[in-house]
């Protein structure tokens, strides 16, 4: 009689080891990003936490360390708002090669007025999609070191009622936060896949990967101390939620299966498996609107120009 082997189902709480592997989490130093690089800490990578701050980094990596016994942390300051400072925030890693980057960190603004970084762009597009797509290209030599690495990039769910307008792409005529809000974690979605295809085009093996964590509440977070503290209050609050939604330690979880299963291929969203809102991570079907090739491919060309990045970036992952 044949056997079958049966592949076990992808467990949260038992991640496969990665030792000797070197991982960026931009935005490592709180929400979602913390959880995303103290979950990978466990498996004996190495956990690169980008951040604006030292001092919250630092006090990310004390957390980190005292839940993680022996934990490889280091932090990089990064500012994705600042475009000229990325490449020296590349070089800083001193690192040969990386095997994953997890785009996380965000800006979400719940209220006028509009604000621009000193590039000149609307902030929210500009760290949430403008800054990561420059990181990219910056990160480029250090991905293609290491075959079958991996470009995650994390998205929302607010950006699956919104529509890209390439005519007003910083919001300068209509400015309405949350929908400008939904509309950068939009633009990042649709980089993700137009990055896939063009690595695919390529032939790199560097695959791209987009997540999203779902509804990820803080009143539904667990307390890491000093970098998340949830009141009593705030927990009780949360309760009738949690069946709808999750904290954003569970929001981790589509990030950190897209940087570690061996199953995960270039091109595919990853999500929380229920109703996309909570839950353990599954595949999930490509929204309608991010398989729009050709927005996507007009927006890698607005991103080219509005960040300096030469268009044909993505060659730089091809075979050598």
């Amino acid at each position: 009689m044949t056997s079958v082997l049966k592949t076990q189902p992808w467990d949260v709480h038992r991640l496969p080891s990665a030792e000797g592997k070197s991982f960026l989490v931009t935005g490592g130093n709180a929400g979602m990003g913390y959880f995303v690089a103290e979950q990978l800490a466990g498996t004996g990578a190495t956990v690169v936490l980008g951040s604006r701050d030292p001092a919250k980094a630092e006090a990310a990596i004390a957390s980190i360390s005292a839940r993680v016994p022996g934990a490889e942390l280091r932090y990089v300051r990064l500012d994705l708002a600042d475009l000229a400072s990325l490449k020296t925030s590349v070089d800083a890693l001193e690192l040969d090669r990386l095997d994953a980057v997890v785009h996380n960190a965000g800006v979400a603004l719940d209220h006028p007025p509009r604000r621009e970084t000193k590039d000149g762009h609307e902030l929210m597009l500009a760290t949430n999609h403008l800054g990561h797509f420059a990181l990219t290209r910056w990160l480029a030599p250090l991905l293609m070191a290491a075959p079958g690495s991996r470009i995650i990039t994390t998205g929302s769910f607010a950006a699956k009622s919104e529509r890209m307008d390439l005519d007003d792409l910083q919001s300068t005529h209509d400015y309405r936060p949350k929908r400008t809000y939904g509309r950068s974690k939009l633009a990042q979605m649709l980089f993700g896949f137009e990055l896939d295809r063009r690595l695919r085009a390529a032939g790199s093996t560097t695959l791209s990967v987009v997540v999203h964590p779902g509804g990820a509440l803080d009143s539904l977070t667990p307390s890491r101390p000093p970098v998340h503290v949830r009141t009593t209050g705030e927990r009780l609050r949360g309760l009738p939620m949690g069946a709808l939604v999750q904290g954003k330690e569970a929001g981790a979880w589509p990030a950190v299966r897209a940087v570690l299963d061996p199953d995960v291929r270039g091109g595919q969203m990853w999500g929380p498996r229920v109703f996309g809102l909570r839950g353990r991570p599954r595949l999930e079907p490509v929204w309608d609107h991010l398989t729009d090739a050709t927005t996507a491919a007009r927006l890698w060309a607005a991103s080219c120009d509005l960040t300096g990045t030469d268009p044909a970036f993505d060659a730089a992952f091809g075979p050598t």
